[in-house]
């Protein structure tokens, strides 16, 4: 019997993907996510609350931890090695659906996300890949038209805590909303050698301890009550 398995990120796009699809295609579907259990706690509430709204559990598929891979190769990733995603995402959800073919498998990506080919998975053997989103027209503000219309809230982050394409404002954000992921993640930073925050990338230190203390001092970077000013920037897994 053929699957129809849905993944799931929690974002915006695939949370709407799902809960229309389940509207307007009625059928057993199977609900994958990809955690790297360096999410914020609300982005694991979401998908429980998500799970309700389905109807059954979102079932994750665990690839590593991010913080485990980061001490297994000493090494953060980066812009130049995104091996966070490739590793504990792509890849997972890869090998889950060759291990269940043949299946459907439905991603979110949007019709005005042209330049998204959704290439990762076409190469799985018996795998049928589709985007509802795309297929029904649907563009950012079809998206947010629909949540709204369903009270459906996103978390404002639905990345990794400690990911490297975040900006000021979220690293300020991490700092003082999650002092203990922060910390974290400056431990990290001293055993592996290297910054998250890329050297040269603007104004402010590089180093999260050195970021720390320009907040301790008071200095707020602009921008930081802005939740969606990044939306864009983030992770083109992650942000689904």
């Amino acid at each position: 019997m053929e699957l129809h398995v849905v993944a799931l990120s929690g974002g915006k796009d695939s949370t709407a993907m799902a809960l229309r699809l389940a509207e307007v295609e009625p059928r057993p579907y199977v609900y994958l996510c990809t955690p790297t259990s360096n999410e914020p706690a609300a982005m694991f509430r979401h998908w429980r609350e998500l799970g309700h709204r389905l109807g059954q559990p979102i079932i994750p598929i665990i690839g590593g931890t991010l913080i485990g891979r980061i001490r297994e190769q000493q090494a953060l990733p980066n812009v130049w090695m995104r091996w966070c995603t490739r590793e504990l995402k792509i890849a997972p959800y890869a090998a889950w659906l060759a291990a269940h073919a043949p299946c459907v498998s439905y991603v979110g990506i949007r019709a005005d996300e042209e330049a998204r080919e959704g290439g990762d998975y076409h190469d799985v053997p018996d795998v049928t890949m589709r985007f509802p989103l795309r297929e029904w027209g649907w563009k950012v503000r079809d998206v947010w038209r629909y949540l709204d219309e369903r009270g459906v809230d996103i978390p404002p982050r639905t990345d990794c805590k400690l990911c490297f394409f975040q900006r000021l404002g979220e690293w300020y954000a991490l700092w003082r909303d999650d002092p203990e992921g922060f910390a974290e993640g400056e431990q990290l930073e001293a055993e592996t050698g290297h910054t998250f925050r890329s050297p040269g990338r603007d104004q402010w230190p590089a180093a999260l301890k050195d970021l720390r203390r320009e907040f301790e001092r008071g200095n707020a970077p602009k921008g930081v009550l802005q939740p969606d000013l990044f939306d864009g920037l983030k992770c083109r897994v992650c942000r689904q």
